[in-house]
């Protein structure tokens, strides 16, 4: 589907996934995730939209548009700028068409797991019990106190008792 201008609205090019690979970095940024997650999950989403025309001209004229707003190649804006551009197309629906796919691919990725220190389901290794499931090492040590106070019975005010039946 060609434009008046020659340019077919619906072929997804390389610039066009490094424009998706730098905006999925500045919607999701972690300095500590590598590059693969943010590759494969551009490529995931260039793959999804392979067999739906609708999908792939919306994606294409999305990033394309981007890269006006950025006068130039959007994966060039430094993060400040580009993270602003996306904040000004967070309603257009190109964009959330990528929220709601990215969300999932990108942070079911076990490199991102990995990096963010979680270690995957747990049923297939036995559960969390015997796993580490207390290791809060990051957490500071909780302060335990004894009850020194009135062993005392208190009465429960009429209102909070159980009604009989």
């Amino acid at each position: 589907m060609a434009t008046d201008s020659g340019i077919d609205e619906t072929s997804v090019g390389a610039d066009d996934r490094a424009n998706l690979v730098q905006l999925l970095r500045t919607a999701y940024p972690h300095p500590r995730f590598p590059d693969g997650p943010y590759e494969r999950t551009a490529d995931a989403i260039l793959e999804q939209i392979g067999e739906s025309v609708w999908h792939r001209t919306l994606l294409t004229r999305g990033l394309r548009t981007l890269d006006d707003a950025a006068h130039g190649p959007f994966r060039d804006l430094d993060d400040i700028a580009a993270s602003e551009l996306l904040h000004a197309i967070a309603d257009a629906e190109f964009f959330v068409f990528i929220r709601g796919v990215a969300v999932p691919l990108l942070y079911g990725d076990p490199e991102v797991w990995a990096a963010l220190g979680y270690e995957g389901e747990s049923f297939s290794k036995g559960g969390y019990v015997n796993r580490g499931f207390d290791d809060l090492d990051w957490l500071p040590d909780p302060r335990v106190e004894e009850y020194d106070g009135s062993d005392e019975f208190v009465e429960v005010a009429d209102q909070d008792q159980l009604k009989k039946a």
